[in-house]
């Protein structure tokens, strides 16, 4: 599910982001920066805010945070994740 529209950034890229590397992202700037983009209209902080509270309460730190997750269902918005 795309949680970024101006940057085009889905909720599994976020994911990524926060587990892909040993120093993990705290904010929801950092992650922008791992993915190499920035914020550009904001609305979608909350929404990234909320998939990595997700990932830190939810992952297994030894799998990716995407298989730790269900797949998100057509229709499924970032508030239910």
């Amino acid at each position: 599910m795309i949680v970024c529209s101006c940057n085009v950034l889905t909720d599994h890229d976020v994911r990524s982001a926060v587990n892909g590397t040993d120093e993990l992202p705290r904010t929801a700037h950092q992650v922008y920066g791992c993915l190499g983009c920035r914020v550009e209209c904001g609305r979608c902080v909350a929404t990234i805010r909320k998939i990595m509270e997700s990932c830190d309460r939810d992952c297994d730190s030894r799998l990716p945070c995407s298989a730790t997750h269900a797949a998100v269902r057509p229709g499924q918005t970032a508030a239910t994740l």
